[in-house]
């Protein structure tokens, strides 16, 4: 990886959904998109596996699908040994209040290892 400047490289991620697009199969589309420094380094758009009963719930599981692929992201940047500093918290973009809530509701039982468990499934 070529790094120009001293600054720290900081990771942000975009996440969001289409509800219930796929009208035959009633599935919901989730999108996500990880910056650093500005420039779009992974980038992903898949068709949710549940059916989602609203917006947000479509949105839920895509901030969800997206925090697992932050989680994965800072762990390969850190093995790269080429980010200077990736033990500031990665800000994850949910544009839905109600998932946005729910998600804030659920920090409590939530944790970096559980994520990574799941995502390794």
């Amino acid at each position: 990886m070529l790094v120009y400047g001293s600054k720290d490289l900081i990771l942000i991620g975009y996440t969001d959904s289409d509800f219930q697009t796929d009208k035959d199969a009633r599935k919901s589309t989730s999108r996500s998109v990880f910056t650093l420094n500005g420039g779009a380094v992974v980038w992903r758009s898949i068709k949710q596996y549940y059916i989602a009963n609203s917006t947000m719930e479509a949105e839920y599981v895509a901030a969800c699908e997206a925090a697992k692929e932050a989680v994965w992201l800072k762990k390969f940047l850190t093995d790269l040994e080429t980010v200077p500093n990736m033990q500031q918290l990665i800000t994850l973009y949910c544009d839905n209040s109600g998932a946005q809530l729910q998600i804030h509701e659920n920090l409590e039982v939530i944790n970096e290892e559980n994520i990574l468990n799941e995502s390794t499934i």
